[in-house]
């Protein structure tokens, strides 16, 4: 008989999150959702409101949290340019103080514990494809710094907890993911292309859309989840998690236009600073330790994405998305009065 656990899912009512929190439920354990919804949303968990296993608690990471779990899925961080730019020094408050707060949880309890880390601890990579054991070609002071090392410092984080106190945990970098509930203004490459062919408006692509990305669907990426989270103790990771097959941007906008049967046109705009040109996920770890491996195919991934905005997009209730500028004033008003996260 399955032992029901009870698993925390950090950024829960997020894009992945939400289908981490259902795909948990549906395996039978007691799932708490934790959320401050910066960018999450509620709506994308009503479905499992009615569950009697399923729990939704409104909390910032970068706060401690008080509570009694076996598993703990760390996927808190704003995930997209347009979001994590926005508050920067926010952004490396939750992926700093929020690893250290939920690495805390987790030596209290001694419950396992998955990092949601990033293709982006890569940077502008000068290896192709990228492997686990490649270091990187991150900018420390640019742009998207408050993103790339704040996901770095939190795998530091990670692995000096697991070598300095015995914590069980898991690694995952994930690269570009797709799917139904995306927001439609969270200024991602799919979701983007896919609204502005919907609303046949110009479809932009920086630069001459030559650079690359790999495009995973997500409950391929979920997948990849469980069963990193299920390998033995002293499996750690770092493991990439994402599809191997490559694509110019431009084919991508290209091919959004030819599904949706768009007027749109495509239209380039200046490339974003240190945007990187390539990327693509060597995933033989993936397959030879966790035997996993995409096999959802781009096309039947879009149908499935341009279906679901199609329908968002045409009801009424669709708002663009409104940050919680309330909460990060909070958040300001709480750090100017000396908040310190827990060791």
């Amino acid at each position: 008989m399955h032992e029901r656990k009870r698993i925390l899912v950090t950024g829960g009512a997020g894009f992945l999150g939400s289908f981490l929190c259902e795909r948990l439920l549906r395996e039978g354990n007691d799932v708490l959702c934790v959320d401050n919804y910066y960018t999450g949303s509620r709506d994308r968990v009503l479905h499992l409101l009615d569950d009697p296993h399923f729990e939704v608690v409104r909390h910032d990471i970068t706060f401690p949290l008080y509570v009694e779990v076996d598993e703990i899925y760390n996927l808190a961080c704003p995930a997209s340019p347009i979001h994590y730019q926005f508050d920067p020094v926010q952004t490396v408050k939750t992926n700093v103080h929020g690893a250290i707060n939920m690495l805390g949880l987790a030596k209290r309890t001694r419950a396992k514990i998955f990092q949601a880390s990033t293709s982006e601890v890569y940077g502008d990579p000068a290896v192709h494809p990228q492997i686990e054991t490649y270091r990187g070609s991150v900018s420390p002071i640019g742009p998207r710094a408050c993103y790339d090392e704040g996901k770095r410092c939190a795998e530091t984080l990670f692995f000096d907890y697991h070598r300095q106190y015995g914590i069980e945990i898991r690694v995952a970098r994930i690269f570009n993911t797709y799917g139904p509930r995306m927001h439609p203004n969270d200024g991602r490459v799919v979701s983007n292309f896919i609204v502005q062919a919907l609303r046949n408006e110009p479809i932009t692509i920086f630069g001459d859309g030559s650079q690359t990305r790999s495009f995973c669907y997500v409950e391929d990426l979920i997948n990849g989840f469980l069963r990193l989270m299920a390998m033995p103790a002293g499996f750690t990771g770092p493991v990439n998690l994402g599809n191997p097959e490559e694509f110019q941007v431009r084919e991508l906008a290209e091919l959004v236009v030819e599904m949706t049967g768009s007027k749109s046109r495509i239209v380039s705009k200046p490339l974003p600073a240190d945007d990187p040109t390539r990327r693509r996920p060597d995933i033989r770890q993936a397959r030879e330790q966790l035997g996993w491996q995409p096999t959802v195919p781009l096309r039947e991934g879009l149908e499935k994405t341009i279906a679901y905005f199609d329908a968002k997009l045409n009801r009424p209730t669709v708002q663009p998305l409104i940050l919680n500028v309330v909460g990060i004033e909070r958040r300001h008003a709480d750090a100017a009065a000396g908040f310190t996260p827990t060791l």
